[in-house]
């Protein structure tokens, strides 16, 4: 039997984009089945976005970017041209591609990966559609349906799960009712799924 891991992430996150290759290789490792769960960081779970913070952790956080993007060797802006951005849109597109069973892990990743590295505006419609289109998928097809009822619902009842399921920030991972938060704990993760 196949175990599963709900994966809740924002699509503005720097650690979701810089945490996805670890967890694909995880996910590789032991066949799992990814629940994927587009969030935004939970403030009545206690997350609080980054721009409402201290400067003091504000610019902490660019020093653990700084040293993370080097550890990783990914290419990765500390500070791009459209960050912070309403991750929403990039949300539903993703919910949208895994409502169609396509790789809504590789679109997530995608998106971040214009935010970040690239410094795209993925509020844009037309990065978000040339986004998916350069992974083979009919970006069009997934801007029409990001705005759709279905689409909406799942998006809001994601936010609800995360809020229920106790998340505050992002990504975070949860298997067997166990919260992993923050790409830095991928290591316990992996150890979790070996038991």
């Amino acid at each position: 039997m196949k175990k599963t891991v709900h994966y809740f992430h924002s699509l503005s996150s720097p650690w979701a984009y810089l945490g996805w290759p670890r967890f694909k290789a995880i996910i590789e490792k032991h066949d799992l089945d990814v629940i994927i769960r587009p969030t935004r960081i939970q403030p009545p779970n206690g997350g609080i976005p980054l721009r409402s913070r201290p400067e003091a952790r504000q610019n902490y956080h660019e020093v653990e970017l700084d040293r993370w993007r080097k550890k990783l060797n990914m290419p990765l802006v500390l500070r791009p041209k459209h960050y912070p951005t309403l991750n929403e849109f990039s949300a539903r597109m993703v919910i949208a591609a895994d409502k169609l069973g396509w790789d809504a892990l590789a679109l997530s990743h995608a998106l971040l990966h214009a935010l970040w590295s690239e410094q795209l505006d993925v509020k844009d419609a037309a990065v978000r559609v040339a986004t998916a289109d350069k992974l083979g998928m009919d970006g069009k097809k997934l801007l029409a349906m990001q705005d759709t009822p279905e689409i909406i619902a799942a998006w809001r009842a994601s936010e609800e799960e995360a809020v229920e399921r106790g998340v505050f920030g992002t990504p975070t991972w949860i298997y067997k009712d166990t919260l992993f938060w923050g790409q830095d704990r991928l290591e316990f993760l992996d150890e979790a799924l070996s038991r």
